[in-house]
């Protein structure tokens, strides 16, 4: 596969719509065939790969990068395909669609083994990648969702009950619903909540939000459900961390649904942040950033 990485810097492309202002990233452009990929990377040193969540893209990590990234990491922050500034030709999705552009985005970059960060949406790639190719993964934290080889139980069903709007998501109709209190413990600004949606009112990124869950969120929750992963090994060491305030997998649940984690994992274990909930990297930054760099450290 061909693939090409270009700088834009002040004198780069005009980003459309402009991009939020975060000092110390450096912004890319990287070619591959039929997709154009966003990338914001900020420091030197062992490369971080930071997969974002829905509806979200790079800014995600605004707080979490520059922190990671001043433990002497390179933190690069990919917007993935049907989100952020990143543009494809193709607006379908298959169920491992975003985990091909991650690994073409580490082969653009020369990026043999990474750390994995991921949240949401983002850690079915992740996911995805420490299990397909587990050579290329150092370690990974995974936030706000469960590992592969959960048990599932009724009592994460709720963390389901956003998917039917949004395989019926109608062009036009906001997101915002997506940033209340069900899912933000710490209440987000409108402009925090605007930012995140600024490229949602795009025509590619309206179409792909269904294509999104249609094609790849629902066949890998499918795979989860059905146990395919239950039946594969986890060699990558793997932290799971959840928000206490976290509904569907406040700790109780959480350990319930990971007991067995010693059957299918190398290594895996459960941290929880006291005033969180699903959105964690809003709601407390620096706790992600603490036991992310920790865990890096004890798994390196």
């Amino acid at each position: 596969m061909d693939t090409q990485a270009s700088s834009t810097g002040a004198v780069g492309r005009a980003w459309s719509p402009p991009l939020p202002e975060v000092q110390g990233f450096e912004h890319l452009m990287i070619e591959t065939p039929g997709l154009r990929t966003h990338v914001a990377v900020i420091g030197e040193g062992d490369p971080v790969l930071a997969l974002h969540g829905f509806p979200m893209h790079w800014w995600q990590w605004r707080l979490i990068a520059p922190a990671i990234a001043a433990q002497g990491y390179r933190v690069v922050c990919p917007d993935l395909r049907g989100s952020g500034w990143t543009e494809s030709e193709d607006p379908s999705f298959h169920a491992e669609s975003q985990v091909d552009d991650v690994e073409a985005v580490l082969d653009a970059l020369g990026i043999e083994r990474a750390f994995l960060l991921c949240h949401d949406m983002g850690a079915i790639s992740g996911m995805q990648l420490a299990y397909r190719s587990p050579e290329r993964v150092r370690a990974i934290v995974q936030v706000s969702v469960p590992p592969g080889f959960m048990e599932f139980t009724p009592r994460v069903m709720p963390a389901f009950a956003h998917m039917p709007a949004l395989l019926t998501h109608r062009p036009g109709r906001s997101l915002r619903y997506l940033f209340g209190p069900r899912y933000a413990a710490q209440p987000m600004t409108d402009s925090t909540i605007d930012t995140y949606l600024s490229v949602h009112g795009g025509p590619e990124i309206e179409r792909a939000v269904t294509a999104l869950y249609r094609g790849m969120v629902i066949p890998v929750s499918m795979r989860l459900m059905r146990g395919v992963y239950k039946r594969m090994r986890l060699h990558p060491p793997m932290l799971c961390v959840f928000g206490q305030q976290d509904g569907p997998f406040a700790e109780p649940t959480a350990r319930r649904i990971c007991r067995n984690h010693a059957d299918h994992a190398d290594r895996f274990e459960l941290a929880f942040v006291e005033g969180g909930a699903h959105f964690l990297t809003d709601d407390r930054p620096d706790d992600v950033a603490r036991l992310t760099l920790d865990w890096f450290a004890r798994a390196a």
